[in-house]
């Protein structure tokens, strides 16, 4: 099979096409034809280096987000046929320790990751566990499903498992025109909140307008803080939503009404972050980390998505030979939705 991987860590250019043994499904598991495979920000951080999972090795075959058909079946499997349509969850646990037995799948030592530090999905066919696939309606293009798992998923632990995102309540979310900011602005519509997005980029607010954002605060041409204040009657924002780091972390705290929530998931502008401490006791605020998501809600997020037709933006798709164009694309800062490589052709 044709696939991309990387021997090295460097730039886009190291990404190389190569051809791999065909790989076969063993007991409990799933060979799956990669139809499409979303770029995450994680295949670019290991293709930079060093790799951050535990476990990464060289060469290594990225590709988290996967979506495709059903070829083959290992011994045992039960609840999936060849040429079901399906996505892949990328978290692959053990099923038996202490962390999986409570629930707690995230925890698991020996968790590995589809495309993070085991092969994943900038190829032609893969073999994942069958109990990680999900069924996806036939009208659901392979390209859509391929964009839910790592940006929807983050969104939904963010704003659902963590945020208790709640109608009626006002949603902050920042970085306009990222896959997770994109995922947070349809889901808190679709569960009645009312969504405040920022960025520093006016074309990329005036795009979230017309995905359904309530005020758009450019935080580069205005007062942050401010902007929350005015949209909410000088209360505040009942959430925030924050994605980039400590860049906008001290904002973010004071853009939020007393008792408000503030949920941080990623580290885009650094990886420590300075904030008042008074303020925020004095406020009642509560911060909350929202790490990786769990089997049931990863399951709960996927019918949610499908039940309401909640689609993914595209920003471009590559054959699997421009994974580096499609990196380039990524890095640039210019893409608005998901990158997509589509190693089998999509359907």
């Amino acid at each position: 099979m044709r696939a991309v991987r990387h021997r090295g860590h460097g730039g886009p250019e190291i990404l190389e096409q190569v051809v791999l043994p065909d790989p076969e499904p063993g007991p409990g598991e799933v060979l799956v034809a990669v139809r499409a495979a979303a770029v995450n920000r994680l295949d670019l951080l290991q293709r930079r280096g060093p790799g951050l999972l535990p476990g990464f090795t060289l060469p290594h075959v990225p590709g988290m987000d996967v979506a495709g058909d059903v070829l083959a079946v290992g011994g045992g499997v039960r609840e999936r046929r060849v040429g079901d349509r399906v996505l892949v969850n990328p978290a692959v646990h053990c099923g038996s320790c202490a962390a999986c037995g409570r629930g707690d799948e995230a925890w698991c030592g020996a968790l590995r990751v589809v495309g993070g530090n085991r092969p994943g999905g900038y190829a032609e066919s893969i073999v994942v566990p069958a109990g990680r696939t999900h069924a996806i309606p036939a009208h659901v293009p392979h390209v859509a499903a391929a964009g839910l798992p790592t940006a929807y998923g983050m969104a939904w632990q963010g704003l659902v498992v963590r945020g208790g995102l709640r109608a009626g309540e006002t949603l902050m979310v920042h970085g306009a025109g990222s896959g997770v900011s994109i995922a947070a602005v349809q889901l808190a519509r679709a569960l009645g909140a009312r969504v405040v997005v920022t960025s520093g980029s006016r074309a990329k607010l005036d795009r979230m307008a017309d995905l359904g954002a309530d005020v758009l605060i450019d935080h580069r041409a205005s007062d942050l803080v401010a902007g929350a204040r005015a949209a909410t009657g000088g209360a505040g924002v009942d959430l925030v939503l924050d994605h980039v780091g400590p860049a906008l972390f001290q904002a973010s705290l004071h853009a939020l009404r007393p008792r408000g929530r503030l949920v941080f998931c990623g580290d885009t502008t650094g990886t420590e972050a300075g904030f008042d401490l008074p303020h925020a006791f004095h406020s009642g605020l509560t911060l909350l980390g929202a790490g990786s998501i769990g089997d049931a809600d990863f399951a709960a997020m996927v019918e949610f998505c499908l039940d309401r037709e909640l689609t993914p933006v595209q920003d471009g798709a590559f054959p699997l030979a421009d994974a580096a164009a499609a990196h380039r694309r990524l890095e640039s800062g210019a893409a608005f939705g998901k990158v997509t490589l589509l190693p089998g052709g999509a359907r």
